[in-house]
This record gives C-alpha cells, structure tokens and sequence, in this order.
C-alpha cells in the first residue's frame, strides 16, 4: 500500500466542487451588491469599470451591468480629454473581444460594442470589419455578427459592391450560408436598382420616399445562373432554393387608386387601394361636381385600421335624382394622385378601374430575354426533378416559374405539382392547400378580368382559403360551393355588390365576412358546420337578406329555430332548414 497516491471518493471530490462553487458565488454576489450600492449612490468611478469587468468577464449576458458600465463611460467622457477617452474606448473593444470569446452570440456584448463603436471618438473600421470577418469564419450564421456586420458597413462607407463581393466569397466558400444569401438580398436593389417605369406625361410625380426593392433585369439573369449553380451541385439545402424564390418573387405593386365605384342606392362610394392603407390618415378628399365634401370614411369591417377597400356615405341628395350626371374625383393627396368616375344620366351605378395593371395583378410583367430565360430556368428544374423525384424545393420552384411564364396556361401542371408535395412533405400540406388555393383563385380572377364579367365561380376548386378578396368588390354573384372553407373572413365584407352567395358543401364554421353587405339578398349555406344561433348574428347587418338555406347544418336541428330566426333575421321570408 505504501508509494501509492491516494485516491479521494467521488463524494469528497463533489464535496470539494460544491465548496468551489459556493466560495465563487459568495464573490460574485459581493462584487454584484457592490456594483448596485455604487450604482444607487451615482458613483461613476474607475471601481465600477474593475467591477462590472470582472462580473461581466464571466457572465457577459448581465444587461443592468452593461447599463452601468455605459453610465460610467458616458460619465468618463465629460471628465477626460479626448485622447484619455480613444485610449478607454479601445480598452473597451479590447475587454469586449474577450467576452465574445466566452459567448459569440452575447446580446448584450454585441449591443455594447455597438455603442462602444459609435462613440469612439476615431473608430477603427478595418479592424471591426476583420473581427467580423473572423466571427462569421467561426460560425457563418450568427445573427448577431451580421447585424453589427451591417452597422459598421453603414456607419463607415463601406461600398456596396465591396460588400457584395463578400457574400461572393462566403457564399463560393459555402453554398449553405444562408445568412450571405439573405445579406445578398439586400444589397443588390441598392446596387442594381429595378429602373422605374415610364409614366404618361400626365401621371402625378413619383413619391420621394419611393424606392424600388427589386432588381434590374440583367443583374437579374445573372443571379439565376449562380443560384442555379448552388442547387444543382447540393439540390436538398434549403438556402439556395429560399434565395430563388425571393429572385422569382413578384414585382411590387405600384401605390394608386386602382377603382372608383359609385352607386346611386344608399350614394354610396367606394375606393378600392392596390395596397392596403389607412384612409382616415391618408388625406382621402373627395370632389362632387367640382364641390369638396366632407365625408367620414369607413373600412369594410370593425377589424380592419388598415384595408385596401374604403366607404363613405354621401350627403342625402347628391347623386339621388337619376336623371342628373355627376362626376366625382378621389384625390389620394398623401401619394400625390386621384381618380376620376363618372356617373351618367339613368345609370344607377359606375365605376372607373385601372385595366392596365390586371395583366400585371398577380406577375411581373416578362422581356423576351427574361422569358427566354425562365424558360431555360424551367427546363433545367424539370431535368433536376427526374434525378430527385423527391425533392420538395425543386417541385415548387418549377411551380412558382409556371407561375411566372404563364399561370393559366401550366394550370394543370401546377396542380399536378401541388399533389406531389403533398405527398413528398406530408407535414407541409395544409400550407401547400392554401398556397394552391391561393393560384386557383388569381387564376380565376384573370379570367374574369379577361371576360370582364362580374359572376365569379369557384366550386369544386378544392379551396381551403380565400384571398385577393379585395379584388372582387364588383362580383354581384359568387359559387364557392364544394370546397374545404372553414369559415367566411373579414376580408369577405369586401365584396359590397354582392347580392347572391353559393358556398354549399364547404365546412364553415362561422360567417364574419357577411358584414353591412347591403345588397346581399340570397345566401345558400347548405351542408356546412354552423352549429350556432349566434353565428347567424352577422347577417342581421344586411338588410336585403331575404333568402337563406341552412339545410344540412347541426343550427337546423335547433329546436324553435324558426321562431328564433324569425326575430333575428326579420327580413327573410324564404327560410329553408
């Protein structure tokens, strides 16, 4: 036994850990209740630094310390020359390196070193620039470093093209830095800007905070081939693939009033946006006969602030007498522009929309080159898909150029697509079915604009959603029978010329969409889930409701619902249940 080392008992070592661990803690919180009694007493002395470095050394995720330690600095700055100051800032940065160490994904070290940076009286740029080069070396997607990646950049003139030539080597380095990908997102409009389009002379000059978000054409096409290049040599990572649809993404939306829409019943008017807005701040005025009027503008539902279809209830008289013709002007002054409509002698309605942009509605509008290219694009997919057959991204991204080349032509091919990533990303397919629904519907919409009828179908369309319901705000008649609805949303008090609804054979639950819809008289929800007198309340705001089937829902099993509907819904005289 003798010459041999002893060996202590797991219990003594733990023993000896717990007494470590205690003897630390009691420092630690000393130095903390130090910290706090200088901080309640306003001490900003060179103590507190030694303090708050020796806490935050080992714990760089303490915020009310770093508070502190920014209390003191800004103190030091009124009390020491500028040089003392450069010197205690630089041993800030210094201090700051070595938190990063403990933890690169620090919050509160990567906010301080922010500040740290912006109050330096002569900043080192090159050398935040190398340590963000050094971090994203270490690990490409911290969020943290990117942030004051783009913070540096902005507050040194770094030039966009250097920056761009970055992501170059991050992302030739490794194609699954997605966070580069996303940094490449933002500097290619500011570089390569979108020109913007040519106005008509007579066309309201642009707003001066307009600022194009997308990219011209021919950096464009050179975006395809290197992203194309990325998927083809790993077809399953993600982040090539996200890039590609935000370079297939669509062109945004010019802002306008894109329809007018008067009618003599109730004179009533109705503005319709291409983007939702606030009317009650966006300097709506509206001009009858050359006369301003004053006019409380309302959103079609309670729940909508911001709302791309607006209402106002005229003064009694002004359009009544059918026999007069009036011609009416909505200035939108917040964006510089307005649109006219006229209401002529023995019309009980009019409107005025801007059929220029329904091909657009929904796509960029294509160059020969751009088409050709796309084209290309699809047929290079198509060949990748026959070599992984389950690959999700490749399936959708063919989805999304069909979209882009001609929606109404590859429909069928697009729904063929949406059944095979149902079955490859099973756990994806509820939002494959809106996504679908989503198509059919702007499909659907197209075709009304080219027949310029105002009867709207879709049954049987397999639809689990409803949208660009702001585009129907002239429909008079819609089928959505036959279908996976749950529910009629807000956004379907839009529809305010809608006089007859089919949405039989669906699964809706509830009806807040048939909200002051005023010439909405027959409603057919046949087979659904409305289990509730109460979900029925909705339609006492309609006042022409005189049809309503509710055969096959649990409410028609309700005993006295007839009597009960008959006090609620006074102004049905064709009840069936």
């Amino acid at each position: 036994m003798h010459g041999r080392v002893k060996l202590k008992s797991t219990a003594q070592q733990e023993e000896e850990k717990r007494k470590e661990r205690e003897k630390k803690l009691k420092v630690y919180v000393a130095a903390r209740d130090a910290c706090f009694s200088k901080r309640k007493e306003g001490t900003m002395d060179d103590e507190g630094l030694q303090i708050t470095q020796q806490l935050l050394s080992s714990n760089p995720d303490f915020a009310t310390l770093w508070n502190y330690r920014r209390e003191i600095l800004q103190h030091q700055e009124t009390v020491r020359p500028e040089d003392e100051v450069q010197k205690l800032y630089e041993e800030e940065l210094s201090f700051l390196e070595g938190c990063l160490k403990v933890n690169p994904k620090s919050y509160g070290s990567w906010h301080h070193r922010g500040w740290v940076s912006g109050r330096i009286p002569r900043p080192d740029w090159a050398r935040e620039l190398g340590l963000c080069d050094r971090c994203l070396g270490l690990d490409d997607r911290n969020f943290h470093c990117w942030d004051y990646r783009r913070m540096v950049v902005k507050l040194s003139g770094v030039p966009v093209d250097q920056e761009l030539q970055f992501t170059d080597r991050l992302i030739g380095s490794n194609f699954s830095n997605y966070s580069s990908w996303h940094y490449r997102s933002t500097l290619l409009p500011l570089l390569h800007p979108q020109p913007p389009p040519r106005d008509p002379p007579s066309a309201s000059p642009p707003s001066p905070n307009t600022h194009s978000h997308r990219v011209c054409e021919e950096q464009l096409l050179k975006e395809y081939e290197l992203v194309q290049n990325a998927f083809f040599t790993d077809p399953n990572d993600q982040s090539a693939w996200f890039y590609y649809r935000w370079l297939l993404g669509r062109a945004e939306r010019e802002e306008m009033i894109s329809c007018v829409y008067v009618s003599r019943e109730g004179e009533r008017v109705i503005v319709a946006f291409s983007r939702p807005v606030n009317a009650l701040s966006a300097g709506l005025l509206l001009v009858v006969d050359g006369q301003p009027l004053t006019v409380d503008w309302r959103s079609t539902h309670p729940r909508f602030h911001h709302s791309p279809v607006w209402i106002c209830q005229l003064p009694p008289g002004t359009i009544s007498d059918s026999s007069n013709e009036h011609n009416l002007t909505v200035h939108w002054t917040q964006n510089h522009t307005h649109r006219d409509c006229a209401l002529y002698t023995g019309r009980s309605e009019s409107w005025c929309r801007d059929s220029a942009t329904d091909q657009e509605l929904f796509r960029s509008e294509l160059s020969v080159e751009k088409a050709s290219v796309l084209q290309s694009e699809l047929q290079s997919c198509t060949q990748l898909l026959e070599l992984e057959p389950q690959n999700k991204w490749c399936v959708l991204t063919i989805v999304l150029l069909m979209r882009a080349l001609d929606p109404l032509g590859y429909e069928g091919e697009t729904l063929a697509h949406f059944e095979t990533l149902k079955e490859v990303d099973s756990m994806r397919s509820c939002y494959y079915s809106d996504l679908c629904s989503k198509f059919m519907m702007e499909n659907t919409i197209l075709k009304m604009e080219y027949a310029e009828v105002r009867v709207f179908s879709l049954s049987g369309k397999n639809l689990t959603t409803l949208c660009h319901l702001d585009q129907l705000l002239l429909v008079t008649h819609i089928n959505l029978s036959s279908n996976q609805l749950k529910a009629l949303p807000p956004q379907f008090a839009m529809l305010q010329c809608l006089e007859v609804l089919e949405a039989d054979d669906n699964a809706i639950e509830n009806l807040y969409g048939l909200y002051h819809l005023p010439r909405l008289g027959e409603v057919s929800l046949r087979n659904n889930q409305i289990s509730r007198l109460s979900e029925l309340k909705p339609l006492t705001t309609c006042p022409q409701l005189t049809r309503l089937d509710l055969r096959g829902n649990p409410v028609a099993r309700t005993a006295n619902l007839q009597s009960e509907l008959a006090e609620l819904l006074p102004s049905v005289t064709d009840l069936l249940l």
